[in-house]
């Protein structure tokens, strides 16, 4: 039966490829061994087969045709209009792939994101006939991205690099968490600086877009200045399209979470780690490098903005938050954690913050760790 189309997909993405089709070309993560980690815990990495890849992207495409037909039905010329989203997502006759594929074709139907955690493993050759395969079945494509660990990227030459581009691979996100050696060693990310400065740069040599994730806040207290300070040192060495923050929350059930516990590692204040974003945003030089916070996890939104050209401007509302009063900061942090306000003017709106204070009140009445226990509670619901 048609309504019985599906394709596979795995459970995470960026948040930038939130309107991206998904095509799942890996199973899990090759590695698997990150201490803040807990997504692939347990789960066997495995590589999909050309065959079974181009069955999903063929399933895709007969969804997007049935979805067209469910238009012309309804007299909606074979457009996504909103009647037509909405029977789609709303049909329980269909199957789940008829919402991917809807709400992808609502954001322009042009993005894919290649799924699991390192699909940039697969050899160059079976990875241009994906894309070969994908750019073909869908000519409308524009951008196609993936993640990518860091060895990988070193054992690909800025010759293989051009032929992905070639192919139709437009960006990487590489998370790269810090750029400490000791850092690294400490979470077990299984790799180093120089394979990330080498890997990420050939990538950027072969004129792919390359987003560096760094996590505020790995290191911890005692290493928090060396985090930033280093991280600062790879991004300035490779000069990526982006950098993306992703500060720190220790997950349940993660090794991190287990050092937390045995008291080997202290994590940051919500404070310290936007002292740590300074530092490493201080320390950025001569790139060309946007910076992005895009995720709820990130206290200050705004910290975000081109190099050269909006380094100061980041500083200077960093040290605008800074310097507010403690019981001020605590109100900001309320806000934003409830999705009461986004950015640092909002505060002074006079009902959000007269919602603030009234919530404020009724939390420290409630909770006996007040205003931080209540924020620990309320970062569980964004991871």
């Amino acid at each position: 039966m048609e309504n019985a189309l599906v394709f596979e997909q795995g459970p995470i993405r960026p948040p930038s490829e939130a309107g991206s089709l998904l095509l799942r070309v890996t199973r899990n993560c090759p590695w698997n061994k990150c201490v803040f980690c807990s997504t692939y815990k347990g789960k066997k990495f495995e590589r999909r087969s050309l065959d079974e890849i181009q069955a999903d992207i063929d399933a895709a495409k007969a969804i997007k045709e049935g979805i067209e037909e469910i238009s012309k039905e309804l007299g909606d010329g074979g457009g996504l209009t909103q009647r037509v989203l909405g029977r789609v997502m709303r049909d329980p006759n269909l199957s789940d792939g008829y919402r991917s594929v809807a709400l992808w074709m609502a954001s322009g139907g042009d993005t894919v994101f290649l799924q699991d955690a390192n699909s940039i493993m697969l050899s160059t050759d079976k990875l241009v006939s994906i894309l070969d395969y994908l750019t073909s079945t869908f000519p409308s494509i524009r951008r196609v991205t993936s993640y990518a660990r860091a060895n990988s990227l070193k054992g690909k030459s800025i010759a293989e690099f051009k032929r992905l581009r070639d192919a139709g691979l437009s960006r990487l996100h590489v998370g790269m968490e810090s750029g400490s050696d000791r850092i690294l060693q400490m979470i077990d990310k299984g790799t180093s600086s120089d394979q990330i400065i080498e890997g990420a740069g050939r990538a950027v040599q072969a004129g792919l877009s390359v987003c560096l994730y760094i996590i505020p806040g790995i290191g911890g207290k005692v290493l928090s200045k060396e985090n930033a300070v280093e991280s600062a040192r790879v991004v300035n060495a490779v000069n990526p399209g982006f950098v993306r923050f992703r500060s720190l929350y220790v997950r349940p059930r993660s090794p991190l979470w287990d050092m937390v516990q045995e008291g080997t590692f202290d994590p940051p204040s919500e404070d310290e780690i936007v002292e740590e974003i300074r530092l490493f945003v201080e320390h950025l030089e001569g790139i060309t490098t946007t910076l992005m916070s895009d995720h709820i996890l990130n206290l200050l939104e705004e910290v975000q903005g081109t190099l050269p050209d909006d380094k100061q401007r980041i500083l200077d509302l960093i040290d605008r938050y800074l310097g507010l009063p403690e019981e001020e900061r605590l109100l900001f942090q309320l806000g934003r954690r409830g999705g009461g306000l986004r950015l640092l003017d909002d505060l002074q709106h006079p009902v959000v913050r007269a919602n603030l204070e009234e919530a404020r009140k009724q939390i420290e009445a409630q909770m006996p760790g007040g205003i931080p226990e209540y924020l620990n509670a309320v970062k569980k619901r964004f991871v």
